[in-house]
């Protein structure tokens, strides 16, 4: 028989063993965070849709496992896809004309889910669809800058969504002009833009503070200049984490 001592060696001895072998086995299979679950829209005019929102956004968002993304160009697929996606990400300024989606959009919303709402989406586009410039948007855009350069700065550094953003960042865009809507869902900004040649400052990046869902707007977005650069990626990265409640 073992003595009570080496009995007590060898006991010590498993526990150690054990919690290495542990320890590497969690090193080795770490737990994969489940990637979250992003439809993309598109569409429309006035803008290379493919090119930056279904190719180069696609690719920021997927980039290290943070979202797996489904894009389309056709919105009258929307309506059968909302219930597998944690966030609606809108970039078309092409019609939703049914009604049902429009219904389903803010049934989604409503329901707490993730709404991210690009550059083009940010347009006054439907004039028989006022609901969603008003509660969705919480205003929008009627006008811009002649494109060029002009500079984003971040006036909340402690949001999660401009978490890692520059304090100011230069950038040639359109400038959107845009303004609240005073009856409006009241919005949050986040970020403003304002061009060397003027004095105007005008939102660019906003939360829309819907009483249910989760909604953020970007108002940057119309070629390469944005959707190329580390500011505007890491805004999109961010604004789907915050999007999906992550």
């Amino acid at each position: 028989m073992l003595n009570p001592i080496l009995k007590t060696c060898l006991a010590f001895l498993f526990l150690i063993i054990f919690g290495v072998t542990s320890a590497q086995s969690e090193t080795v299979n770490p737990i994969k965070k489940k990637a979250i679950r992003v439809l993309l829209v598109g569409g429309g005019s006035s803008h290379d849709f493919d090119r930056w929102y279904k190719q180069e956004d696609v690719e920021t968002l997927q980039k290290d496992g943070l979202a797996s993304v489904e894009y389309t160009s056709d919105p009258t697929t929307i309506l059968s896809k909302l219930s597998d996606i944690d966030v609606l990400y809108l970039a078309n300024n092409q019609p939703i004309k049914d009604d049902a989606t429009r219904k389903a959009i803010f049934d989604f919303v409503d329901s707490g889910k993730g709404l991210v709402l690009a550059h083009p989406a940010l347009w006054y586009n439907w004039a028989d669809w006022p609901e969603y410039n008003q509660k969705l948007v919480g205003g929008g855009s009627k006008g811009h800058n002649k494109y060029g350069p002009f500079d984003v700065t971040i006036t909340n550094t402690k949001h999660p969504v401009t978490k890692g953003v520059p304090a100011t960042f230069h950038l040639d865009d359109e400038l959107y002009y845009f303004i609240a809507d005073a009856a409006g869902t009241p919005i949050e900004v986040l970020a403003t833009a304002k061009a060397a040649d003027s004095d105007k400052v005008f939102p660019s990046l906003v939360i829309v503070k819907y009483p249910k869902g989760r909604i953020v707007g970007i108002a940057p977005g119309h070629d390469a200049a944005s959707h190329t650069i580390e500011p505007y990626k890491t805004i999109l990265r961010n604004s789907v984490k915050w999007a999906a409640g992550k």
